[in-house]
């Protein structure tokens, strides 16, 4: 039997209610701030939660920046934006060492960080650069430092890279590489505002532009918050069923769907199992429950694996998504016939 957590008991609902109220705030703000997408603010803020990086697709003018934007204001984060373009360098993002005198009239390299070192990187339009310069997020999407001339720099805690992308069926973007989107937590589709969301802008807001927030959450809470994610309780059978689920996107594995045989080359990677088991935490927490329930980790299980299958050339004929792979998946992988002794699975299969 898993214990509760490394960080300490089982959360009393005294504890969580504090945090539950913490983060309805955050959403009613969000909600305020940008009409119309509730349930994209609800997984945008469990991507924060699960201290995960995002990457928001969409076409342009559906207020991917505005989101992110309004989630640093919220946050009270050190926020930097990177307008990605095909001439942007390495060295625009990370920092570059320059040749400045000293005081006693020598020359010394410094280095002049830059705007990766922040809590919040917004990288804008990220597809629009070349392969080089996206390769320069690797190293601090998942160890959350930078390597320039052999120095080792950490950066901030928390550190967010909270991406914006075009589909890439528009001119002028490069495909991420799959090592790159795999450090994202989550991929969101960004769908354009309905016409009820569209009257409410252009009637009450001049230029479109969202209200400035009505409340901000102080470094320190934040913190308080995250210790407590840290507490929500992963049961065994729960993390049994992301490890069956995760498995199951690979072809050639015994649970594998008919679907994912036929139209998925490669499944999902470990990174997957622990985004799962972060998030589905992070959606527990949300609606208020100390414990992770199978219903937290399906919430979950498009976002964080609809951008890590990569699907043959047969998909595209067939006109099948990763969502719909994924939709699937869920449907026939039985949640709840976990770890059962033979003779009752024995019985159980004679008796079906």
């Amino acid at each position: 039997m898993s214990t509760p957590s490394a960080s300490g008991a089982l959360l009393r609902p005294e504890e969580l209610r504090p945090a539950v109220d913490l983060a309805r705030r955050v959403l009613e703000q969000l909600d305020r701030m940008l009409l119309g997408r509730p349930e994209l603010h609800r997984l945008v803020f469990a991507a924060i939660l699960a201290r995960g990086h995002l990457l928001l697709e969409g076409v342009p003018g559906v207020g991917k920046t505005a989101l992110v934007k309004a989630l640093g204001q919220l946050l009270a984060l050190d926020f930097k934006r990177v307008q990605f373009t095909p001439d942007l360098m390495p060295s625009d993002i990370l920092g570059t060492h320059i040749l400045q005198e000293s005081a006693g009239g020598g020359r010394d390299m410094v280095f002049r960080p830059g705007p990766i070192f922040a809590h919040i990187l917004l990288a804008d339009e990220i597809n629009r650069a070349s392969p080089k310069t996206q390769s320069a997020l690797l190293e601090a999407m998942q160890e959350r430092c930078v390597t320039l001339l052999g120095t080792t720099r950490e950066l901030p805690e928390p550190f967010f890279v909270l991406a914006s992308q075009n589909p890439i069926e528009l001119e002028g973007t490069y495909p991420l590489p799959e090592a790159q989107l795999d450090r994202f937590l989550f991929k969101l589709e960004v769908q354009p505002a309905d016409a009820d969301t569209l009257d409410r802008i252009i009637s009450g807001r001049r230029h479109g532009a969202p209200p400035a927030p009505d409340w901000i959450m102080s470094h320190d809470v934040l913190r308080e918050l995250f210790a407590c994610m840290d507490r929500i309780f992963l049961p065994r059978p729960v993390s049994r069923y992301i490890a069956r689920l995760v498995a199951a996107t690979h072809p050639k594995t015994a649970e594998a769907t008919d679907m994912v045989r036929s139209y998925v080359n490669h499944g999902a990677s470990p990174r997957a199992a622990i985004a799962l088991a972060e998030s589905a935490r992070a959606i527990a927490l949300m609606a208020g429950r100390p414990t992770v329930g199978f219903e937290d980790v399906q919430a979950v299980a498009g976002p964080v694996m609809n951008h890590r299958l990569i699907l043959n050339y047969k998909s595209r004929l067939d006109q099948v998504t990763a969502f719909g792979v994924v939709r699937d998946l869920l449907k026939r992988l039985d949640a709840t016939g976990l770890d059962l002794p033979g003779d009752i699975a024995i019985m159980e299969k004679a008796n079906a």
